[in-house]
């Protein structure tokens, strides 16, 4: 039987930009290419997590908690942009195999601080390592402002609503 899929002319495809009416090509392979950095950006840490029944969602807390140490669950919530009941579930099974605990505020008792244990820093951090090793390989081949340039184009991706407080967040310059 014939493949009777047909792939839309990449040129022919336009998106609007907004409420007014421009038009721009659809980027395609910008768009794969995020999709397929993606993929092995994660694809090591994932064969770490799934060691120990762990996901991506483990690993998004675990290093939000270990690069803040005393976040806020609010904080975290904010940050990840998920349901609590999401991240309850994810911080539960976090604490209760010792990778994360969790402090009473000192001025307000309702608060709980977070807090990467001794395991939780060593696993968070050999994720870490595998991430920043990819991104320093592809960063050697390119002249040294590109950080720069790739820097702002990844803030640009955020919603523009978000970016100030992301910005604050890693200390961005506007």
């Amino acid at each position: 039987m014939a493949n009777t899929q047909h792939r839309p002319d990449d040129a022919a495809l336009t998106v609007a930009t907004g409420e007014d009416t421009t038009q721009q090509a659809v980027p395609y392979d910008l768009i794969e290419l995020l999709f397929f950095a993606y993929r092995d950006f994660v694809g090591g840490p994932d064969l770490i997590l799934a060691e120990y029944g762990f996901g991506r969602a483990h690993h998004r807390v675990l290093h939000f908690v270990l690069r803040r140490p005393g976040l806020t669950i609010a904080e975290l919530l904010d940050i990840l942009k998920i349901t609590k009941q999401s991240l309850n579930r994810v911080l539960k099974e976090l604490v209760e195999t010792g990778f994360v605990e969790q402090r009473t505020g000192v001025h307000d008792k309702r608060q709980r601080h977070l807090h990467a244990t001794h395991s939780g820093q060593d696993l968070a951090l050999r994720l870490v390592q595998l991430q920043a090793k990819r991104i320093n390989g592809s960063l050697s081949h390119l002249p040294p402002e590109a950080a720069q340039t790739i820097a702002h184009y990844l803030a640009g991706l955020i919603d523009p609503a978000e970016r100030h407080k992301v910005r604050g967040f890693l200390a961005i310059p506007q």
